[in-house]
């Protein structure tokens, strides 16, 4: 079951019905909160047109309101320091905090604000927002999967989603590279984000 609401319409000659209401949907319905210590900002860039590099941002804050009956009610906020980008090489962190890349003294937040959501049929939703590198804001589309939700032991009702999408870098700034002797440059201009999302549900 997914938590943005699953709509079916059955379209005939004379009149469209109503989008269908699952009653288990709409009791996940609220205000949410992102719990950053059981949640994953992640990034993977390729390098040297060979490999991969993988990079995650440790200080984030979000929220969440979530719609059971009506997907495209349901909003997400996010805010990223940059400073906190960790690729488990402090060289290339200290690079990707610089002016090359994040400028992140001058620049110290990356922001993400929804502004659609909808329901793509299963547990499959797409969220479409603005996201803000740079002081240069772009549209991002995020494809989400809804993984459940639960009461934990503390008993914080949470609800967990997995989430994926791909960006060019240069299209806010960020066009920084170095040039192959073989062909080719040194870092993609395409980054693959990826998130692993649990929030909990506000009091």
């Amino acid at each position: 079951m997914g938590i943005f609401g699953r709509r079916t319409t059955e379209t005939t000659a004379v009149a469209t019905a109503p989008a269908a209401v699952n009653p288990e949907l709409a009791v996940l319905t609220g205000d949410y909160t992102i719990d950053t210590s059981h949640s994953t900002l992640g990034f993977v860039a390729r390098h040297a047109m060979v490999t991969n590099v993988k990079g995650k941002f440790g200080d984030f804050t979000g929220s969440l309101h979530l719609d059971g009956t009506d997907p495209s009610r349901s909003t997400a906020a996010i805010d990223v320091a940059m400073d906190s980008i960790d690729t488990g090489n402090a060289d290339r962190d200290g690079h990707l905090k610089s002016a090359d890349f994040f400028t992140a003294e001058e620049f110290p937040t990356m922001t993400f604000r929804s502004t659609d959501a909808e329901a793509l049929g299963g547990d499959d939703y797409r969220i479409t927002g603005d996201l803000t590198i740079l002081g240069t804001t772009r549209p991002l589309t995020i494809d989400l999967e809804f993984n459940g939700s639960a009461r934990d032991p503390y008993g914080n009702e949470r609800v967990g989603f997995e989430g994926k999408a791909e960006i060019l870098r240069s299209e806010w700034g960020l066009t920084w590279n170095a040039a192959l002797e073989t062909g080719g440059v040194l870092v993609s201009d395409k980054i693959k984000l990826v998130f692993d999302i649990s929030a909990i549900r506000n009091a």
